[in-house]
């Protein structure tokens, strides 16, 4: 793989150039438990690929289905490319050679795990998921087994780093080919512990298929991607794998770290038959805070385990980032850490990227930038703010298209209700139209029974709590600042660390950071 420097980031990139391995093919075919195939012939495999356009001489190709295209329909620009073989999960015409299995999404987590030297087993992974909290719980995970002396890799939604370098991630999870490869690159430059966002889409689609966890997190459960679970029945069954297939039934000693502040967590933890760990404010839970304090400048108290109790301070703020500082502790203790490294790495953690990001200004507002796009997320937020400040609050959102569409009238009603200003905007519409986006989003807010203003009414500022919308992103953060005063807050949510804005096929650069900083160029007050 090549690293390419880009603004201070690394992209990551396939070289055109095979692996510095070569291993039969019917080496390979032993671990996805196939025996025959159309031809006798047995060549060496330099490289194994799931996208026809990255097939080199000499390596495997791997036909899956993905969300826009079907790799079945490559197979021949993948040997006309030079593929040594083809792996299908179909009867193919072809003079190559063809192995069909039943499931090429897991075929290709085995062969690539089998290819890599099943990194898995030689690092102590632990993997998060749930709906909301996965990376500032894996950025709190990660500062505390640091502290530890622990060489710490991480993959997850902002980015994947390791050995002091950051890369790009365009998914929460890598398809299993490159987690694979990751976690190998990982392990030859000396990382011994690897923090994992485990996304319902990866276990749904055989990603983390092959890989062996020492330790598994559940953050909570709440509506989300239901557009391709269906239901939340479905949604649930999916996280609850990582559990019941991954921590359960692996070679590993695994255990589980569950937050039971959710409903749907304390279902989970009394559900599980393996090693776990109880977080929550209950006093039955096993690591639990007590007096704790909340204000603007962040969480202080004392967190009880079943070890010593220790207190501590994090510029964290909100109820649910304490549930997050509490399943990291619970992963510490999971892990035997001493309490004074779970503290230091708890106190050591400033900030994450695009969660509940501080912009700062000179015009005494409070500027935060948030990931949230999920009912529960937003509603979290803006709750805490509400019980933090007394000051107004200007909540600018929106909805990504091609996603589920039974959150966007929700996440409207939640933001009228715990908002004084609801500036209605764009997030990601991908492939539908904004204003079909935003109208369902208003749908919710207009259950509210909110003033509606124009935004030619904010001119002169606002007094009474309304919304408004502005299809247009930067407008409608523009638009926030100018109408904002001395002491308030406005929370922007919904993109966080994205530095891009998806508008049909294009990707284009916006960063919600940046048009902030822009905005206050023009403040004069």
């Amino acid at each position: 793989m090549k690293l390419i420097p880009d603004d201070n980031k690394l992209k990551y990139q396939p070289e055109r150039k095979p692996e510095d391995r070569v291993m039969r093919l019917s080496d390979l075919l032993k671990r996805i438990k196939v025996k025959n195939c159309s031809k006798i012939s047995d060549p060496d495999i330099g490289s194994i690929h799931y996208k026809a356009q990255d097939v080199l001489p000499g390596g495997l190709f791997v036909a899956i289905k993905g969300e826009s295209s079907d790799g079945h329909d490559f197979i021949d620009e993948a040997l006309a490319r030079g593929a040594a073989a083809v792996v299908a999960q179909k009867d193919v015409k072809n003079d190559g050679i063809i192995i069909v299995h039943e499931n090429t999404r897991k075929a290709l987590s085995g062969l690539s795990a089998e290819f890599y030297k099943n990194p898995s087993e030689s690092l102590y992974i632990i993997g998060i998921t749930g709906t909301n909290g996965k990376t500032t719980t894996s950025y709190l995970i990660e500062s505390i087994v640091s502290k530890a002396g622990y060489n710490v890799g991480v993959i997850g939604t902002i980015n994947f780093r390791y050995a002091g370098q950051v890369f790009e991630n365009k998914v929460t999870t890598p398809e299993s080919l490159d987690l694979q490869r990751i976690l190998s690159q990982m392990l030859k430059k000396g990382v011994t512990h690897v923090v994992m966002e485990v996304s319902s889409h990866a276990i749904e689609l055989c990603r983390i298929h092959d890989c062996l966890f020492d330790v598994g997190v559940f953050t909570n459960l709440t509506q989300d991607h239901l557009d391709f679970h269906n239901n939340m029945e479905s949604y649930r069954a999916c996280k609850k794998r990582l559990f019941t297939e991954y921590i359960v039934h692996g070679e590993k000693n695994g255990a589980a770290v569950v937050n039971c502040n959710d409903p749907e967590g304390r279902k989970l933890f009394h559900e599980l038959r393996v090693s776990k760990v109880s977080t929550g404010f209950a006093t039955d839970c096993m690591i639990r805070p007590e007096d704790v304090k909340h204000d603007l400048s962040g969480i202080s108290g004392t967190i009880c385990t079943p070890g010593p109790d220790f207190t501590f301070l994090s510029p964290m703020i909100g109820n649910y980032n304490l549930e997050n500082i509490l399943c990291a502790a619970g992963v510490g203790a999971a892990m035997n850490i001493s309490p004074d490294f779970i503290k230091a790495g708890i106190e050591s953690l400033s900030s994450v990227p695009g969660r509940l990001e501080r912009i700062e200004n000179k015009h005494n507002r409070y500027v935060y930038v948030d990931y949230a796009h999920t009912p529960d997320a937003l509603e979290n937020v803006l709750k805490t703010l509400r019980s933090l400040s007394k000051a107004r609050i200007i909540c600018v959102f929106g909805c990504g298209g091609n996603r589920d569409i039974g959150k966007r009238p929700k996440m409207g009603r939640i933001a009228a209700e715990f908002s004084d200003l609801a500036v209605i905007t764009s997030d990601n519409p991908r492939s539908e139209s904004k204003m079909e986006i935003i109208d369902q989003i208003a749908a919710g807010v207009r259950e509210a029974e909110t003033h509606e203003y124009r935004a030619c009414d904010l001119a002169a500022g606002f007094s009474k709590k309304g919304y408004v919308v502005q299809p247009d992103r930067k407008g409608g953060i523009m638009l926030a600042v100018s109408v904002s005063q001395a002491g308030d807050v406005i929370f922007i949510a919904g993109k966080g660390h994205e530095t891009y804005q998806i508008i049909g096929n294009k990707r284009i650069d916006f960063d919600d950071r940046e048009v902030v900083r822009s905005a206050f160029e023009g403040v004069k007050s």
